[in-house]
């Protein structure tokens, strides 16, 4: 298992990276300035970090409600990533139109687009962490 510190240096390393990788090919993609971009990837994350403790948050009360437990099986543990990433989709679409004064639809493709991008990026990392940092085994933990 990994150790707190580990962990820490994981999603900072993942977060830092991540910004300094799809500010530019945003820019690029789109067309659009690399300041642009930049203001809309770190407002993006604020959100999305917001988006992620309301949601969770608020599925785990209203599975705590309607079933008694916040225990997952893998059904609701698909359906609790789509609901994620959909509702993600809904809050970030606006925010993008808004601040790059694009049409709602131009924005939705841009928001589908990063999350693509991070999708396949959190593959990527994540296999090379674990090569660069191996998880270390019962015996040496």
């Amino acid at each position: 298992m990994r150790t707190t510190r580990d962990r820490i240096r994981h999603a900072i390393s993942f977060e830092i990276i991540g910004l300094l990788l799809v500010t530019p090919l945003g820019a690029l993609a789109f067309g659009m300035p690399l300041h642009d971009i930049g203001v809309v990837v770190l407002g993006s994350a604020t959100i999305a970090t917001a988006w992620n403790y309301l949601y969770n948050l608020l599925f785990d009360r209203f599975m705590a409600w309607r079933f008694g437990s916040t225990r997952k099986t893998v059904v609701v543990r698909v359906v609790h990533a789509l609901l994620f990433e959909g509702g993600l989709l809904v809050a970030l679409a606006p925010f993008i139109a808004w601040y790059l004064g694009v049409d709602l639809w131009h924005a939705l493709i841009m928001d589908i687009s990063f999350a693509l991008f991070y999708l396949g990026y959190a593959f990527v990392f994540n296999w090379v962490y674990d090569v660069v940092f191996p998880v270390p085994t019962a015996a040496e933990a």
